[in-house]
């Protein structure tokens, strides 16, 4: 597992409270939630990026 895809499950899992907080009607909480939510589109960008160039490498080629 990369430390990438960590950070990503860590934060999802730290944001729980937040979210439940928010559906309680929370304001801020949901301010927390919608920066967690970035957070979670930029890791997943670094993500993407890291198994492209895995690819590109030749590294974890299935089927060949």
């Amino acid at each position: 597992m990369t430390t990438n895809f960590a950070k990503l499950v860590s934060t999802i899992e730290s944001t729980k409270e937040d979210v439940e907080k928010a559906a309680a009607g929370n304001k801020a909480a949901c301010a927390r939630v919608r920066k967690a939510m970035q957070d979670v589109k930029n890791i997943a960008q670094d993500i993407r990026k890291e198994m492209l160039e895995l690819r590109d490498a030749g590294g974890a080629t299935p089927g060949k």
